[in-house]
Parts: structure tokens; C-alpha cells; sequence
């Protein structure tokens, strides 16, 4: 009889077949994999000559019409004086070793799998099998034996495939429905547009060659579609194993679940999830996981087989409120459902954090499905400032001189700890002198190991305190809790690693306190090494211009493909003028009577408008100034942290058939620029005021002095292309399609100097000059 092959792990088999219990509510100790490793090592530092660490094993478990090929590696393989052999599985806890546990089922299920390997192998009719528990943090350990027969160990695996077969049936019914799915699904619309068949081939064909690609592809393009479909048609035709479409904002996901949704109508068959922020998906009302009891977590990992089996079943494209359905009916908690799901899913759309980010990343997944997966990297200018976020790391003084104070006398080692830390920072100070500020190419050699200890005894103190102190009052304003700090203390540990001649360290004393950074000037390096792991990336926007600028930052090697679109579009859809105002710092004050009255003219005709400021303040002043002399005019304005509700109710305003017109104040660069989609007569101009450089900070100034030691125009590099980004993005909110039309008014003189000049689409650089 033929078999239909099931390739997985032991690991992963027995973690399915027998995990149980609950979700660790509260502290989960960011070092836990490298503690896990570390208790590996001290055991097999014990092995004599002729044990063996690491063996790797494999067998082939047929089951009904499935054969299981599975395969791991043991910890240890020991043998005897006698030449009778022992498999050792290690794992390290967080507890002490307690002589009276049994150990964990899922545990035993391990070594048993690799026990039954062995045993099959040699024909062994009795084999040893040694459990063996290391406590984090402490060489404390304690073994647990039992000895096994091949006929016990047959039967156990099994049972143990059985448990796995309803699960691996499904997908194999699965596989069959999406590959007949995929060999028929056709584009969804009736046509091309101009551009998006070169596109969609440029996209396949890097997948195909296991090549990344960056895509410069205007608005009215149809980007998430053109990097879907062909991504879909290659996963078909098993040049790609999975597909993660990555997104910096919530308004892109939407985008890219309604472009699987259409596909899924046009016959699709194939698992879509899309990863929501935990705090979002909590159905407690404060949003986080506490140490009190959750029915949602308790009893976790009795339920969540049934809750996958159930949703993979019965759907393909799973949203948010799909899982959140699901996580009822099952009482499994949605966050940590949806991250199950995902390893099972072919496409995963999902935050930049998932994958380029060590803190977050999608730790489970193997680097054997790393290889054979695509990313698709949706707003690809987005990864420059967000990259170097992922990879800096600061740290301040008060919350180690809260601790060091709240601890002394509860726990006099993490206070001990604190103390010493926090002198550090009271020496930092010193050292900045009358400056208050100061800058380093190295990282001070002394803190790691104030650091490391700091953490080791807050790790304890979470672990195993009953009650640890949740929240120190560390000045009139601020509170602070020893969890957050442990962990601002393990990215910083976590960057010292990665700390090279692209970062620099510095300090500044705010308000008496003491901020020290560990800053990231150049994420290329770590971008690209992230992405090598995959098979391709495709990275896309409408704004990677200069695409030079943006390869060299995101890290494209000389192989990757790069390609740029003409927009499909025509240059009569758009009436571009400038408005020759300074807005410069010193000048704003001057340029408020000007702008009110270009607004003014901008809203002459019935319609709805948008302006776009440098700064809050600068727009607050406009508008005061604007609806003072023209109250006339309806406007709306952009709040500062402006929720995702207030932005729809927002945007709702803006409707085609408002008998007057409507003028929006929001602010560049903010979440009303980007990802906003108001076509036909939604929009019908847009005001631009500034050129969007950053504001002039210690950190802008700091990229640009690196990049012009790198032989860069270091004011490029760190003022003009991130703020003409800004620029573009937000006049790219007025073309939507090819019926669109409307005005877009530059405000500011700059606009006419050919080197921000050439850096506007080629559509709006025809422009006439207003007077």
C-alpha cells in the first residue's frame, strides 16, 4: 500500500501527543532558551569517553495510510561498563529540582521516542532511559530512571502517532484541496494594470531563483496583489513552503487580509492567519496577562489540539475575530491560539516583528522551513527606522535607584544589584560633565557584568517569589516594575552582542536622571543577516526612492534584484503647484497668514482636503489662525495619539457627497499620512507643508556625522530622504485610481531647489508656482 509521507520532528510530535496543563501565567524568563542550553552543556560536560551528546536519530512509523518519517536528536546516548545503553533527555526549570517529582509526560515522551529509535536500530530487547532536571541560574540538578522493553516502547509510539494521526489526516486533505486550488486560480480581475504583469513576474521569478527583489511601485499599482498572487502560484508549485506578508501598520494587514479574502472567492483554498498585538487580542479588559488565574489559560494545552483542529478545518482565511470565535468555543487564550496556528498556516500576515525583531520573532519555527519561506515586506521604507529601533537599546538611571531602595531589605542580593547598577549611572553623570551629554564608539566594558547580575537575581526574584513587587514609585512621575526593567536590561544585554562599528553609545542627563543608548546607526548589517535565513524577500512601497538609499540600508547584496515602475497613471490626473513659503523653524511665525490663505484657495471648490504639518504645534497654529479668519469652513482635526477609532471616525468624514467642503489638519508622517485610502471624490486635495526633514536632535545629527564618515552625504542620509519619504507618502493619498483627479499644493520654497526637486514622483515635478 502507498503511504503518504508525515515529516516532523520528535519534538513536535510528542509536544502535540502529550502536552497539558496550563499557560505560565505572569514572568517568563527572557533567557530561558540560552539557560536551556547552558544546562545541556554542564551535563554533557560530565559524559566519560564513549557516551555521545547530540546523536542524531530517525525512523519511519507507519499508521493507517501515513507513514510518519521522524526524526531528533537525543541529548545524550550513554553507555555502560557492561555496553548496556542509557538515552538522556536534559531540560532546565525554573524551580529547584524537587526528588519527589515524576517528571513531566511530555518529557518521558521525548527520551521514549528517541528509546524506541535506539531499541529498533540495535534490536535492543531492554533499554535505560534517564530524565535528567537542571535548575536556571544553579548547577542543582536531579535524574529520574526507568527501564523500558522494545515491545513497551513499540507500543507507546505507537499511540503516540495515533494521537497525531487525526491532525496530520486533516492536512493531508488539506494539501490535496490547496494544490488543486492553486493549479486553478486564476488573477482576479479581468486586467492587468499598466505595470502590474511586469511586476507580478519580477516577483515570481525572484521567489523562483530563491532571490529578493526591491520593488519601487507607485500607487494604483495594485502592490498586495501583484506579490499574493504570484507568491500563492509559487507556494503551488513547491518553490516555496510558506508565505509571511510582513506590515508595519494596521491599515496594510487590513489590505492584504481583503486581497487573500478575494482570492479565497475566486477559489482558493489555503490557510491564511493574521497575527494581532497581544494586547489587543486579550479578551480581559485591561489587555495582559497577570499572575491571577485565566479560565483562558488554565488547562491551555488540554484544549488547544481540539481548537486548531477545529479551525484549520473549517476555515481558511483567519482573522482576528475568526480566532477570537474559535478561542471562545475552545476557552483557549487568542494570543498564544493565534501563534499556534500560525506554524500550521501557509501565509502569515503579520507585524515586521515576527521576523526581523530577536525580542518577538517566531522563535518555534524551524530554519528548515525558514529556507522555503517568502517574505513579502509590504511599506518597505518603513523597515529603515524600524530596524534601527529593533537593534538600539536604552536603559536610565531611576528605576535601578527605586530598586536598589524597595529591595534592600526584601531581597538584600537584587538590591545589591540594583545598587551597583544605579552607581554606574551616578559615575555616567560625572563623566558628562557640565555638558550633560556625551558619546562613545564602544559600550562602557564594566556594564555587562553589572548587567548580567542584575538580571540573574531579578530573574530569581520573579520566578520564585510568591508575590514580587510589582511597581516602585521611582520619582513624582514615574513608576516603574521590576519586570519591565529586567527586561529593558535583557535587550541591552541582548545588543552588546551585536554592538560593531555601526553603532555608538551615548548619554544625556534629562531632568536629573540619566539616559544611556546603545544606538543603532546602520540596521543593513542586521536586516540582511535576519533575511538570509529565508528564501526571498520581496520589499515593495510606493515611496523607495532613492531605491539606492534604500538598498544600501536595508542591506541588498549585489545579486538582489531591484525594479522600478512608472506609475500607471496619468500626469493630467494631478494639478501640482508650489506654494514658495519658508517653513523653517525661525520663519513659521511668517508663514501662518500665507498658508491660511493658500488653504483657503485650496478649498474654494466643493470637496474634501487634507494638509499635512511638520509638528502638532505648527498645525495647532495654523488652525487657529485659519479658522479665525475663515470659519466658514468645516474643518477636522488630527488629535495627538488619535486611537484607531478616533482615525476611522475621522476618515468617515470625508464623503463623496458632503454638500460643502471639508478641510482635515493631521500631521506628516503620522497615521493619516501613510496607508489611507480615499478614492474618487473622498480626496480632492492635499496641502503638503514642509519637506518633512526630521526634526534637528542629538540622534539625527548622530547619523549624519556616521554616514558622511562613510563616504555618504550624511544630511541625505538622515534629514532629506527620510523626510521626502514623508512627503510622498502623504501626497500619494490623493491618486487612487485611474478616475481620480484633484490638486496637490507644495508648501515650501525647497521644493523648487533641484535636489529635493528631483526626489518628487516625475508626475508632480511639472509644477506651476503660486504667488
Amino acid at each position: 500500500m502507498e503511504h503518504t509521507e508525515i515529516i516532523l520532528s520528535v519534538r513536535a510530535l510528542v509536544e502535540f501527543a502529550y502536552s497539558s496543563g496550563s499557560l505560565e501565567p505572569g514572568f517568563r524568563s527572557g533567557a530561558a532558551m540560552a539557560e536551556g542550553t547552558r544546562s545541556h552543556q554542564l551535563i554533557q560536560k560530565q559524559y566519560k569517553e564513549g557516551d555521545r551528546k547530540e546523536v542524531y536519530l530517525k525512523t519511519g512509523i507507519a499508521y493507517g495510510e501515513l507513514l510518519f518519517q521522524i526524526d531528533g536528536r537525543c541529548d545524550g546516548l550513554l553507555t555502560a561498563e557492561d555496553g548496556s545503553l542509557t538515552v538522556e533527555e536534559i531540560k532546565s526549570m525554573a524551580g529547584i529540582p524537587d526528588p519527589a517529582l515524576e517528571g513531566k509526560e511530555v518529557h518521558w515522551a521525548q527520551a521514549y521516542m528517541y528509546a524506541y529509535m535506539l531499541a529498533t536500530d540495535l534490536e535492543l530487547p531492554y533499554i535505560q532511559v534517564k530524565l535528567t532536571y537542571v535548575q536556571r541560574g544553579s548547577e542543582a540538578q536531579y535524574s529520574l530512571y526507568r527501564e523500558m522493553s522494545r515491545e513497551a516502547l513499540t507500543a507507546f509510539a505507537l499511540e503516540t502517532v495515533s494521537r497525531y494521526a487525526p491532525y496530520a489526516e486533516m492536512m493531508v486533505r488539506y494539501k490535496a484541496k490547496r494544490g488543486e486550488s492553486i493549479t486553478n486560480l486564476s488573477f482576479p480581475f479581468s486586467a492587468y494594470r499598466p505595470g502590474q504583469r511586469h511586476f507580478a513576474a519580477a516577483v515570481y521569478t525572484s521567489i523562483a531563483e530563491g532571490a529578493n527583489l526591491f520593488a519601487q511601485a507607485p500607487t494604483g499599482i495594485g502592490k498586495t496583489m501583484s506579490t499574493l498572487f504570484p507568491a500563492v502560484k509559487a507556494l503551488g508549485e513547491g518553490k516555496a513552503a510558506g508565505i509571511f506578508y510582513l506590515t508595519a501598520k494596521t491599515v496594510t494587514r487590513i489590505a492584504a487580509q481583503e486581497a487573500a479574502s478575494m482570492l479565497n472567492r475566486r477559489g482558493l483554498h489555503l490557510h491564511v492567519i493574521a497575527l494581532t498585538a497581544k494586547e489587543k487580542a486579550c479578551f480581559r479588559e485591561e489587555g495582559i496577562c497577570g499572575t491571577d488565574s485565566c479560565a483562558y489559560a488554565e488547562g491551555y494545552y488540554d484544549r488547544i489540539n481540539g481548537a486548531l483542529i477545529d479551525m484549520l478545518e473549517h476555515e481558511t482565511l483567519m482573522t482576528r475575530e475568526t480566532i477570537a470565535g474559535y478561542a471562545h468555543k475552545h476557552q483557549v487564550c487568542p494570543f498564544e491560539f493565534s501563534l499556534d496556528a500560525a506554524y500550521a498556516c501557509d501565509v502569515v500576515i503579520c507585524d515586521y516583528n515576527y521576523i526581523y525583531d530577536p525580542r518577538i520573532s517566531l522563535k518555534r519555527m524551524s530554519e528548515e522551513r525558514k529556507k522555503n519561506t517568502v517574505l513579502l515586506v509590504d511599506e518597505a521604507h518603513n523597515l529603515v527606522d524600524r530596524g534601527r529601533e529593533m537593534y538600539s537599546a536604552s536603559l536610565t538611571k531611576a528605576p535601578f535607584l527605586a530598586l536598589s531602595r524597595t529591595y534592600k531589605t526584601a531581597n538584600p542580593r537584587l538590591g545589591t544589584a540594583a545598587k551597583a547598577v544605579n552607581a554606574f549611572f551616578i559615575a555616567l553623570r560625572k563623566i558628562c560633565g557640565d555638558k550633560g551629554a556625551g558619546e562613545w564608539a564602544a559600550y562602557p566594558e564594566e556594564l555587562p557584568e553589572l548587567l548580567e547580575n542584575f538580571a540573574a537575581e531579578a530573574e530569581l526574584e520573579l520566578l520564585n517569589s510568591s508575590s514580587p513587587v510589582s511597581s516602585v514609585q521611582a520619582d513624582e512621575d514615574e513608576v516603574v516594575s521590576l519586570l519591565d526593567t529586567y527586561y529593558a536590561v535583557q535587550g541591552m544585554l541582548r545588543t552588546f552582542k551585536t554592538y560593531d562599528e555601526r553603532y555608538i553609545t551615548y548619554a544625556e542627563v534629562r531632568s536629573g536622571d540619566v539616559y544611556l543608548k546603545l544606538f543603532n546607526l546602520d540596521p543593513s548589517h542586521l536586516l540582511q543577516q535576519m533575511g538570509k535565513s529565508f528564501r526571498s524577500q520581496i520589499l515593495f512601497s510606493a515611496t523607495l526612492s532613492p531605491l539606492s538609499y534604500y538598498r544600501d540600508m536595508i542591506g541588498a547584496g549585489e545579486e538582489d534584484y531591484s525594479l522600478s515602475l512608472a506609475s500607471p497613471f496619468h500626469k493630467e490626473q494631478w494639478q501640482v503647484s508650489v506654494l514658495p513659503v519658508s517653513t523653517r523653524f525661525h520663519d513659521r511665525e511668517a508663514s501662518l497668514q500665507p498658508l491660511s490663505n493658500a488653504l483657503r484657495g485650496m478649498v474654494s471648490k466643493k470637496g474634501n482636503y487634507l494638509v499635512f504639518f511638520p509638528s502638532y504645534l505648527y498645525l495647532r497654529n495654523v488652525y487657529e489662525v485659519f479658522t479665525e479668519k475663515y470659519p466658514e469652513v468645516p474643518t477636522l482635526l488630527q488629535g495627538s495619539g488619535m486611537s484607531e477609532p478616533e482615525r476611522e471616525g475621522f476618515l468617515a468624514a470625508f464623503r463623496p457627497d458632503n454638500p460643502e467642503p471639508l478641510l482635515g489638519f493631521a500631521v506628516l508622517g503620522g497615521i493619516l499620512s501613510e496607508g489611507v485610502d480615499l478614492p474618487g471624490d473622498r480626496l480632492n486635495g492635499v496641502m503638503v507643508v514642509g519637506v518633512g526633514l526630521p526634526q534637528v536632535g542629538l540622534e539625527r545629527n548622530l547619523l549624519r556625522s556616521y554616514f558622511q564618515s562613510q563616504g555618504k552625504n550624511g544630511f541625505d542620509y538622515a534629514y532629506i530622504y527620510p523626510g521626502m519619504c514623508k512627503v510622498q507618502q502623504a501626497g500619494g493619498r490623493l491618486i487612487r485610481s485611474e478616475n481620480d483627479s484633484g490638486v496637490i499644493v507644495l508648501a515650501d520654497d525647497r521644493f523648487m531647489q533641484p535636489s529635493y526637486r528631483q526626489l518628487l514622483p516625475e508626475e508632480w515635478r511639472d509644477y506651476s508656482v503660486l504667488t
